[in-house]
């Protein structure tokens, strides 16, 4: 089939979706807050783009429910909301099982030592109040069953929930002593599988997302995250 002779013009998508992955990151990590306006000018002057791919990323973050907005009156970040937890850990707790079980027997010496590295990098940065460290630790913790499980399928998924579980760890690491728990369970999920207990590893596995749930809603709900950053500007050109 021949070329037609006139063709649209292409857009960018590389900077269309570098726009959207840094206001989601921005989002995920806290740098905007729940319930913070977001106003399309100010943050493509910040990105250094046009309004037109802040407009088309907000419409997808709205759509990943991490936006919300009221037609014609403002466009904010969606508020961390309990209900969403709610329905979140326990999806993890299930597809992390079914991570591990199929990851067991290629988790050797090195992926342990990776686990049990990150375990202690999520204990130090609880002790000194670093909360995006401590969220960035366990989500490595976590990620090295995962990545060995031989699935990509299950693999997209549990990344892709891992987005919006991201913001409720900001929340739920805000309190370090509570956090300090999840770290006695993560040595508990390793010791069950240096053991060879799949079975015990994944009931251990289970009961830190829940947990981990049952902790969080117990702390207060009108705060926000523990870190606030400035936008930096000319982040991307056009």
């Amino acid at each position: 089939m021949p070329i037609p002779e006139t063709t649209p013009t292409l857009e960018r998508p590389i900077l269309r979706e570098s726009v959207y992955a840094q206001l989601r990151d921005w989002i995920v990590q806290g740098v905007l807050e729940p319930g913070e306006q977001l106003r399309d000018q100010e943050l493509a002057r910040r990105l250094g783009v046009s309004r037109t791919p802040v407009r088309e990323a907000l419409r997808r973050l709205e759509d990943e429910r991490l936006v919300e907005t009221a037609k014609n009156r403002w466009t904010r970040v969606k508020p961390v909301d309990l209900k969403e937890a709610e329905q979140i850990y326990p999806i993890r707790a299930v597809l992390d099982g079914l991570a591990l079980r199929l990851a067991f027997p290629w988790l050797d010496k090195a992926s342990l030592s990776t686990m049990r590295k990150a375990n202690a990098a999520l204990r130090s940065a609880l002790k000194n109040a670093d909360i995006p460290a401590a969220v960035e630790a366990d989500t490595a913790f976590h990620d090295e069953y995962v990545r060995h499980c031989g699935n990509p399928e299950l693999m997209e998924i549990i990344r892709g929930l891992r987005v919006k579980h991201h913001r409720l760890e900001l929340t739920y690491f805000g309190s370090p002593q509570l956090g300090l728990v999840s770290v006695e369970e993560h040595t508990g999920i390793i010791e069950a599988v240096v053991a060879g207990d799949i079975r015990q590893a994944e009931q251990r596995l289970n009961r830190h997302f829940h947990n981990a749930l049952t902790r969080l809603k117990r702390q207060p709900q009108d705060r926000s995250p523990p870190l606030r950053k400035v936008l930096p500007s000319g982040v991307f050109r056009p």
